[in-house]
């Protein structure tokens, strides 16, 4: 079986994750692909393929006799969508011999337009999979699960060596707990790779550092009658405190390696009032700046308005892997040159964003990701080709190939 015919199998299964959930996995459903990954894995022949309490899924191919010593490879894809969209009763469609014009995404009214994604030009005669545009596609990223399943059974069907290969399904990953839960130890490899990337000629060693933070605004309400010098208006407090920030540093204004403040939810009324940002940066210096700014900015709040009347709430949430891959840059020259050997030029890029191998970095397991082929994620406008995923295919099968030999 095709990657792509993997992924349009896996993309019906209903596997959004939920930020506001507390339990483990956030949604139920995630199980429901997880299940359906096991079976799939055990009938290629994967004796070993499990899905624990939590919803990851690990299995293990033992290495071809005479390779035992080789560098025991993994690789790593999750199987969660986002929930900034909805991810339910998808409708993939396939596209043979895209023109590169834009495309109309069923009778949505939505459109993929060539002014909007440039790259469309270069994927002219290809096969592409899009959506009706009332969903996400859900490439991100069951294109790379079904990329490594791919993989595993072209290994084992065409007696093709290898060193012993381990593969995780995370849950999670789109709500920022998908490593929290990941058993390194059971996972049992030197080395590993996640498949969670964009076009298959990405390869990224670099995330930004990641914060979040929420300024809680108590203010004092009175009739406004009598409000002078009295009340504290909690909203207008919410809005003097993002004003505050340095201007053009949002996600709108920055590219590449720059940061940037998001405000992500601003919500209250005159007496309680909250901002939630996210905080992001490559560099660590900056990043711990950026964090300052937000505590100085409390205080001086406080200075105005009285003691108490905000507080600022800070938690880490991931750092930038580049530390971790850095002394171990084997992971990036063979990514390349397994690249190269599939006929893709490498685009080795930041990300502006992080994955489940940012925080496996840090666990122990050195972990860069690799693009699958695909496409304007977490919205109705995802799509992605089943050249590029061929491509990925061919990628991870070179990598293999590379790491046999120690």
């Amino acid at each position: 079986m095709k990657a792509y015919e993997r992924l349009l199998n896996y993309v019906v299964v209903h596997t959004t994750s939920d930020e506001e959930s507390t339990t483990v996995p956030t949604t139920a459903r995630q199980f429901d692909l997880a299940n359906l990954l096991v079976k799939e894995l055990q009938a290629i022949g994967i004796a070993d393929a499990a899905v624990d309490e939590m919803c990851y899924v690990y299995a293990h191919l033992p290495a071809t006799e005479g390779y035992e010593n080789a560098t025991k490879i993994g690789f790593i894809a999750h199987m969660d969508t986002a929930p900034d969209f909805s991810g339910e009763n998808v409708k993939p469609r396939l596209i043979e011999n895209y023109d590169g014009k834009d495309v109309r995404l069923g009778t949505s009214g939505r459109t993929i337009e060539l002014a909007q994604f440039p790259h469309l030009s270069s994927l002219k005669g290809r096969t592409l999979i899009v959506t009706d545009g009332t969903t996400l596609l859900g490439a991100d990223d069951k294109a790379g699960v079904a990329e490594i399943v791919t993989m595993l059974e072209h290994l084992i069907n065409e007696h093709i060596p290898h060193g012993q290969i381990s593969v995780c399904f995370t849950p999670d990953e789109e709500v920022g707990s998908g490593a929290d839960h990941f058993d390194v130890a059971r996972f049992d490899a030197e080395f590993a790779y996640t498949c969670d990337g964009g076009a298959e000629s990405e390869l990224e060693y670099e995330n930004f550092n990641a914060a979040g933070a929420v300024f809680e605004i108590h203010g004092f309400n009175i009739h406004p009658g009598e409000a002078k010098d009295k009340m504290i208006n909690a909203l207008l407090v919410a809005c003097e405190i993002n004003g505050m920030l340095p201007k053009g540093q949002t996600p709108r204004d920055t590219a590449g390696y720059e940061g940037f403040w998001h405000l992500t939810d601003l919500s209250g009324t005159t007496e309680e009032a909250k901002l939630s940002y996210i905080i992001r940066d490559h560099d660590f210096e900056r990043f711990e700046i950026r964090k300052a700014t937000l505590e100085t900015i409390a205080h001086a709040i406080n200075e105005e308005y009285g003691a108490g009347t905000v507080t600022l709430s800070i938690r880490d949430q991931y750092r930038n892997m580049k530390e971790k891959i850095e002394p171990c840059m084997h992971l990036i020259d063979n990514a390349k040159k397994a690249m190269e050997l599939a006929g893709v030029t490498p685009k080795v890029q930041p990300i502006r964003g992080g994955t489940d191998g940012a925080r496996l970095s840090y666990m122990g397991l050195p972990c860069p990701n690799l693009g699958t082929g695909g496409y304007a994620f977490h919205g109705p406008y995802e799509h992605i080709t089943v050249e590029g995923m061929d491509a990925a295919v061919n990628v991870l099968l070179n990598l293999v190939a590379i790491y046999r030999e120690r």
